[in-house]
């Protein structure tokens, strides 16, 4: 599935390889607004399958293309940060720095 996104230089070409359900979570999390944060358990809402936070959680774990795609605004339902592909301090950095503006 081929898509865009808009970013500080204009926009970047995208193709996301995986699954549907994989592709409709990267495609939700690409709506997540800067510096917000959702839980998995949020994001399987927001798919309309509320059970599927454990798949969400899976399928931001096979996420390769970080910030493109920034399965770092997935928390915990506890609001901790939870799992980061590239590490927890990575993430948190990411996730102050959108804060910041």
């Amino acid at each position: 599935m081929a898509d865009a996104l808009t970013g500080l230089s204009g926009r970047v070409p995208l193709e996301l390889i995986g699954t549907a359900f994989q592709q409709r979570v990267w495609q939700a999390l690409m709506t997540i607004p800067g510096g917000q944060t959702r839980s998995y358990a949020e994001l399987a809402g927001m798919l309309g399958q509320p059970r599927a936070a454990r798949a969400v959680a899976r399928a931001c774990a096979q996420n390769r293309l970080a910030v493109l795609v920034p399965c770092h605004r997935i928390i915990r339902g506890d609001s901790s940060l939870g799992g980061y592909r590239w590490g927890l301090p990575r993430k948190d950095e990411l996730l102050q720095r959108e804060r910041a503006g």
